[in-house]
């Protein structure tokens, strides 16, 4: 299963602040002015991805020990 982009869901946040390489935020830039939604609901969902995907690899519980 792939990575597939979704409107925002609103849901209770926590501010963290984080380096992207420039290059990377331009490449997300132009997928999010692609599908007219935010910069962050893309790395969110992007992010929400990965854990699933480690999760499913590695096992839930291996990835809590970690």
């Amino acid at each position: 299963m792939g990575f597939k982009f979704r409107p925002d869901k609103r849901k209770e946040t926590l501010n963290k602040t984080i380096r992207f390489p420039k290059e990377l935020v331009e490449r997300i830039e132009k997928q999010v002015a692609d599908s007219d939604s935010y910069f962050s609901t893309f790395v969110i969902q992007a992010c929400e991805y990965a854990v699933r995907e480690a999760e499913f690899e590695y096992g839930e519980k291996e990835n809590k020990t970690r």
